[in-house]
């Protein structure tokens, strides 16, 4: 009989310890899950590299741009700018500010492009470098209140839109500039009660002045008020624009209704902005030596006219002067009707309506010379420049007969419009200066001068003691071929003579003419300068309107 051997079963702490052996064998990893973790690894990469790898290219609140390059990004190559004509325009690179290197105008448009190469072990993937392209302005800085209200002895405060760093402006005919550095107004001290300014202003320090604008301020008023440029009751040129700028728009300030000009004046009015009206005048403008005013529809108060303060009126004054003496003289010169030449010491006169009535009423400067060499010492004793003279009235009284006008030796606006219309258009007299001097005492004689040389002596005769011919220089005022002279003798009979040849009036009655006479060289005449004819007829037609005469001992 065989007997088995009974076997005890495992205790519970043997299980136990055999499971824990086994769960804490290493598990093996599947192929896909292997793979979703190192794609989500590389994808967080990339995200990483395209976030960080950025290029942005930005305006900026002190340069002209910022460039601004991420860790990955690369490094910067190029910094290229150019203007709106395709000009470069020289940068400096700081801190990744771009900052001009020549100054720019306000609102000049600028394109920037910017290229940065990419890190070597990027660039396979998204290119080797990237290119960022902008077009910015250089800032504009504005006036934020253009029309003021300021009580008298407040402080004038102009401010802008912008933070400023320079600003010019010009009051009163002074200019004077400021550094304000990024303020954003501009004080000024206790001005007038009340005026206009013009006001240019750099935002960057980098650019040129702006355009400069006008800034006015005015008192408080129950009624608009005014500022007139050129001061009220001031000279003005003949074609002086006028430019009228109130505390109220136009349309409120006026009522709708347009200035009144008087006397009238071509040109015309326009309104510059809402608070300006200007009248530009056209042509030559106003007439010289004029009173010029404006005349409103309703009551307005102006300030800067001779009177002091503020006053309310319905009409503003100013002078026109006249044409200036040395201005005329020195048209007349240039046109060929005086025996000078005149040279300008600058630019000759523009020759436009505006330049010239400028220059008639603010004569440029320059030099009078005598274009002959041997003019007789009578004649060059009657020249005084710049003041009235027998040569000067001679010129005006040929040039009125040669233009159809009134012969009168003044020189008026006819004169002086027809005057300017010829030196614009660039006309010449080539008649050549004509002069006659008559020595009175025995022999009597006439010598006649022409363009620097004598074209004739002849013996002549002049009024006998009873009726004498004048002693001084005379114009020519009328010019005969043949007419007739009569008059009263001395014996205080009358006489009629039809048919005298070749007469050239210069002093009331007296005249050169022809006269059949025995003999010549002594007093024979009732004043007149009497020569035989063949003399006659070749002195005439040198002594037009206008030819001076001399009669002396």
């Amino acid at each position: 009989m065989l007997y088995g051997v009974a076997t005890a079963p495992p205790s519970p702490l043997i299980r136990s310890t055999a499971r824990s052996a086994r769960r804490r064998r290493p598990r093996r990893l599947a192929p896909w899950a292997f793979l979703a973790v190192v794609l989500a690894a590389l994808l967080g990469f990339v995200v990483a590299v395209l976030v960080w790898s950025g290029v942005t290219l930005a305006d900026d609140a002190t340069a002209l741009a910022r460039v601004h390059v991420q860790r990955f990004g690369g490094r910067l190559e190029l910094v290229r700018a150019s203007g709106p004509d395709g000009r470069p325009v020289p940068l400096a690179v700081r801190d990744g500010r771009l900052t001009p290197r020549r100054r720019l105008t306000p609102g000049e448009p600028v394109t920037i492009d910017v290229v940065v190469r990419r890190p070597g072990w990027l660039g396979w993937a998204l290119g080797k470098t990237r290119h960022e392209r902008l077009t910015v302005r250089a800032p504009v800085a504005g006036v934020s209140d253009r029309w003021l209200t300021v009580r008298s002895g407040s402080p004038v405060r102009v401010s802008f839109d912008r933070p400023v760093n320079t600003v010019v402006y010009r009051s009163g005919g002074h200019i004077s500039g400021r550094t304000l550095g990024g303020a954003r107004s501009l004080t000024l001290g206790r001005q007038v009660a009340a005026g206009t300014l013009q006001v240019a202003a750099a935002a960057r320090p980098w650019e040129r002045l702006g355009t400069p604008i006008a800034v006015s301020w005015f008192p408080p008023a129950k009624v608009p008020v005014a500022v007139s440029a050129p001061a009220p009751g001031s000279t003005i040129a003949p074609a002086s624009p006028i430019r009228l700028t109130f505390s109220k728009p136009v349309s409120d300030a006026l009522g709708g209704a347009q200035p009144k000009l008087s006397p009238k004046t071509p040109g015309r009015w326009s309104q510059t902005d809402s608070h300006t009206l200007v009248f530009v005048p056209s042509g030559f403008g106003a007439r010289f030596a004029s009173g010029l005013r404006v005349d409103f529809d309703r009551a307005i108060a102006v300030v800067g006219s001779k009177r002091s303060g503020l006053h309310t009126t319905r009409r503003i004054e100013w002078t026109v002067p006249p044409g200036s003496i040395l201005r005329l003289q020195q048209l007349l010169a240039q046109e060929g009707y005086l025996p000078l030449d005149w040279t300008p010491a600058e630019a000759p006169v523009a020759r436009t309506p505006r330049a010239e009535v400028r220059a008639a009423v603010d004569p440029p400067r320059g030099h009078f010379t005598w274009r002959y060499p041997n003019t007789p010492p009578e004649l060059r004793a009657l020249w005084s420049e710049g003041q009235p003279n027998q040569i000067t009235r001679g010129a005006v009284m040929m040039f009125q007969d040669n233009h159809g006008l009134t012969v009168d030796a003044i020189p008026g606006e006819r004169v002086w419009r027809t005057l300017l219309a010829d030196a614009i258009r660039g006309r010449h007299r080539t008649d050549g200066y004509s002069y006659v001097y008559v020595h009175s005492s025995i022999p009597q004689s006439l010598t006649l001068w022409h363009n620097g040389r004598t074209i004739l002596t002849s013996p002549g005769n002049t009024g006998v003691p009873a009726a004498p011919t004048q002693l001084g220089t005379f114009e020519v005022f009328e010019h005969l071929a043949v007419g007739t002279m009569s008059g009263n003798n001395p014996d205080g009979s009358h006489y009629h003579d039809p048919g005298i040849r070749y007469i050239s009036y210069f002093n009331g009655g007296d005249a050169i003419h022809a006269f059949n006479r025995a003999s010549f060289g002594t007093p024979q005449s009732l004043g007149c300068v009497e020569l035989p004819l063949d003399s006659a007829a070749k002195v005439w037609p040198y002594t037009p309107i206008g030819t001076l005469v001399t009669v002396e001992h």
